[in-house]
């Protein structure tokens, strides 16, 4: 199906000379219901963080009975109705809801006027480029800005006549099928992956017809390693913004797939490597601070800043790919009791108590080839998406620019 859409989205030719301005107002019916909630039997509400930004499906939600809501909770919707972040509008929160219950009312909710329009058409005209760019210019407020309805209500665009209205929504809501379908097949392989990873680095299954036992080691028993380090002045650019300087990684240059990105965002001059911890093509890192846990082996030489803790030597034979699936599994685990308000560290004093267990270098090899397969299956399901997504993106945008 995925081929034959986009052979559509190449092919499609609108013809718009029927089409007619029309406001966003008269296709779009504000609701603004409200709830006593000691006196109701709805008993879910939706709130900003509950909507994923551009996706139409509400994913999770919470129990009335759960938590304390404050006053501003007294918005009613209803099944089918669309949901619409009025705060942050460049976030793009546009769901429909899938069943009834109360929201904010910092939430729009928002009903067809199906005498003007298919019902089904008008949450793809929310998700439009033009709509977005109409909420955000016309959003009040600078540190949380948001969009008043008699602003939303006055954004104009070309609606199309009825029957093309219901042809248009047909193609669109297939598009959107094709990304659940493939949303739905990444999480199972994320749960494949999560299982695999705790059963196969923990001995509770096997690969092949290994007489060898498990041994538990200590991080120091396994490896000698060591933290990068900020060369002062920190942040200073004759030292940092150095445009033919060297690569100097930190966290977020840190891929999840292992590896590094192509570039970093920071290059370090020559006078400031004497200073600085160079880790040559084939490094095993891990970041220890911000966003702990997040692994690659280098693809090129670089400098490292000092969230970066660096395997330098390993005292017994392992298999780096194991190693490094083991390392995330562990940082994962560490990471809920690391010190740290709001910056998580994990320091020399937690990596020394870490535990691992090691098979036999056979083994680890083995483990490390399957898991590394899963991966190589999530990172084609992912680009899939992005792919999918960017082609209803610009189908939208063709239909409604």
């Amino acid at each position: 199906m995925k081929g034959l859409l986009e052979k559509i989205s190449e092919e499609l030719q609108i013809d718009k000379s029927q089409w007619i301005p029309t406001k966003f107002g008269d296709v779009a019916i504000q609701q603004k219901g409200k709830i006593d909630r000691d006196n109701t039997d709805l008993t879910r509400y939706v709130q900003g963080g509950h909507m994923n930004s551009e996706d139409l499906h509400l994913r999770s939600w919470g129990e009335l009975k759960d938590e304390y809501l404050g006053p501003a909770f007294i918005r009613r919707f209803d099944e089918g109705d669309i949901l619409y972040g009025s705060r942050r509008t460049y976030l793009r929160k546009v769901v429909i809801a899938p069943f009834s219950g109360i929201t904010s009312n910092t939430t729009f909710v928002i009903r067809a006027n199906e005498k003007n329009i298919d019902k089904q058409l008008l949450p793809f005209i929310m998700m439009s480029e033009g709509f977005t760019e109409n909420s955000v210019r016309n959003s009040k407020g600078s540190v949380n800005p948001y969009i008043n309805w008699k602003d939303i209500a006055k954004y104009e665009f070309f609606l199309p006549p009825k029957d093309q209205q219901a042809q248009l929504a047909e193609l669109l809501w297939a598009m959107n099928e094709v990304i659940e379908t493939e949303k739905e097949v990444l999480d199972k392989t994320e749960k494949s992956r999560s299982f695999f990873i705790k059963e196969l680095l923990t001995g509770s299954i096997r690969l092949g017809d290994f007489d060898d036992s498990w041994q538990k080691y200590s991080m120091d028993e396994l490896a000698k390693y060591r933290r990068g380090s900020f060369p002062q002045p920190y942040g200073s650019k004759e030292w940092y913004d150095d445009v033919n300087g060297s690569a100097f990684v930190q966290v977020y240059d840190i891929d999840y797939d292992l590896k590094l990105k192509k570039d970093t965002k920071s290059k370090i001059s020559d006078k400031a490597k004497p200073m600085s911890v160079f880790v040559p093509k084939g490094t095993l890192i891990i970041s220890i601070q911000g966003s702990i846990g997040r692994v690659a082996i280098t693809q090129y030489d670089a400098y490292v800043d000092r969230t970066i803790l660096i395997f330098q030597e390993f005292l017994k034979e392992i298999d780096l790919k194991y190693f490094t699936y083991t390392l995330q599994r562990i940082f994962k685990i560490a990471e809920k009791t690391a010190p740290g308000a709001t910056i998580k560290t994990i320091t020399k004093e937690t990596l020394s108590s870490f535990e691992i267990n090691l098979p036999c270098f056979e083994e680890q090899k083995l483990i490390g080839e399957r898991l590394t397969l899963l991966d190589q299956a999530l990172f084609q399901i992912k680009a899939k998406i992005e792919t999918s997504q960017s082609l209803q993106k610009s189908l939208i945008n063709q239909i409604f620019l």
